[in-house]
């Protein structure tokens, strides 16, 4: 059963939301201006909260980039008696998932996050993994999902994920940048698993937060500190599987990215030909970004205290931006001029013997391409037929007027 409602969570009507074990999904971005508080506060005053769950990052966005959290004493000061902490960004079997029995136990699941609109981030694999051990246990719990606008709009980006390359950053199917709500998302994934337990969306037009804050106001994480994060997100995110820093461990992360060989590139332009960075026929030129290039001293994660040198990328007004496109040739570019230049040996995740690259790339076109195994005319047509494929299928779950578009 599916429903689509579009008064706030504390209206509803239901008698389970009124005086029944509640367990909440969520983490900092289900603070609400109208209380003054967030979520977890207001559901534990009315005696109502037996669990929390936590995505990665912390229940506070403490956390850096998979950093495990097994224990939860971190939030025992909050001294809510009866009320359980849980980590759904462990290690072992509760990893990015939870317990049948931490399920089992209560009478609705109620799950507020705040998505990014790209596939990488894993609160939507966190998502998906509940609603398969839901399905798996024959748990027929009620889940309310608070929606929350998309700050990466409604732009779609890039291919759709092939299977092999499925991980806990990738699901099967979904679009680098997919222009879904998290609560449009999730109605999409319960029918691909074809999930029989309650699914209610709260409109985000219900919600007063959507109206008196923007929805980049609360970081979701660490790393996704501004208003420009998001639309860059989805082709800068490229760089963790590379030796290149994306600008993790500065105040720009995701803007700004580089390393300490690509200090080769200064003399480029001048031995090329080029005016600056910004020519129109240059290599990694984009009409819709300014490119600046910089310097910069990451505090941690790659280079550590290390003067990289690098880039930061600053949107036109009103100028749409394809930054997954665009990063796949900066990418090419870097690769082609910079003998240091290399792909991450590493893997995500244990078991998965695919390459962190070809993992966030999902698709053997893109992979082949940044092994210079592909044209860049064959890339644009292939993820120009995935863009439009996506927008047909992504049509049944939509829940709003405004339609997803292409970056033409």
């Amino acid at each position: 059963m599916f429903s689509f409602r579009t008064t706030p969570l504390i209206e509803q009507p239901d008698l389970v939301l009124r005086g029944g074990r509640l367990g909440l999904l969520c983490n900092q971005a289900a603070w609400h201006p109208e209380y003054g508080e967030y979520l977890f506060e207001t559901l534990y005053k009315k005696g109502l909260l037996k669990r929390v769950f936590m995505p990665e990052h912390g229940l506070f966005g403490e956390l850096q980039d998979q950093v495990k959290l097994d224990k939860t004493d971190a939030y025992n000061n909050l001294e809510y008696n009866e009320c359980e902490f849980v980590s759904l960004y462990g290690t072992g079997e509760e990893s990015l998932s939870a317990r049948a029995d931490k399920l089992a136990d209560i009478d609705a699941l109620i799950i507020e996050l705040q998505d990014v609109g790209s596939r990488y981030y894993t609160f939507n694999s966190t998502i998906l993994n509940l609603f398969k051990t839901l399905k798996k246990e024959n748990i027929n719990l009620p889940v309310y999902l608070i929606d929350r606008i998309n700050p990466a709009g409604r732009q779609v980006e890039g291919t759709m994920l092939r299977k092999e390359y499925e991980s806990f950053i990738g699901i099967e199917g979904l679009l680098h940048r997919h222009g879904l709500t998290i609560g449009e998302t999730a109605y999409l994934l319960y029918n691909e698993i074809n999930a029989k337990f309650p699914l209610h969306i709260i409109s985000y037009n219900a919600q007063s937060i959507s109206r008196e804050m923007l929805p980049w106001s609360i970081s979701p994480s660490p790393n996704i500190p501004g208003l420009f994060t998001c639309h860059f997100y989805s082709g800068q995110c490229l760089w963790e599987g590379t030796n290149v820093s994306e600008g993790r461990g500065t105040t720009r992360p995701f803007e700004v990215f580089g390393a300490p060989f690509m200090e080769s590139l200064i003399k480029y332009n001048n031995e090329n030909k080029y005016l600056n960075w910004n020519d129109s026929a240059h290599p990694i030129h984009d009409p819709a970004v300014f490119i600046r290039w910089t310097k910069f001293i990451p505090v941690f994660h790659k280079y550590t205290s290390e003067v990289c040198f690098g880039f930061q990328l600053h949107p036109v007004p009103g100028v749409q931006y394809h930054a997954l496109a665009h990063n796949l040739r900066i990418m090419n570019f870097v690769r082609t001029n910079c003998s240091d230049f290399a792909f991450r040996e590493g893997r995500y995740e244990a078991g998965n013997d695919r390459t962190a690259i070809e993992l966030l790339l999902g698709d053997s076109v893109l992979i082949d391409y940044v092994n210079d195994k592909h044209n860049w005319d064959d890339v644009k047509e292939h993820m120009k037929v995935e863009e439009q494929k996506w927008i047909r299928k992504a049509k049944r779950f939509m829940l709003y007027e405004e339609q997803l578009f292409r970056c033409k």
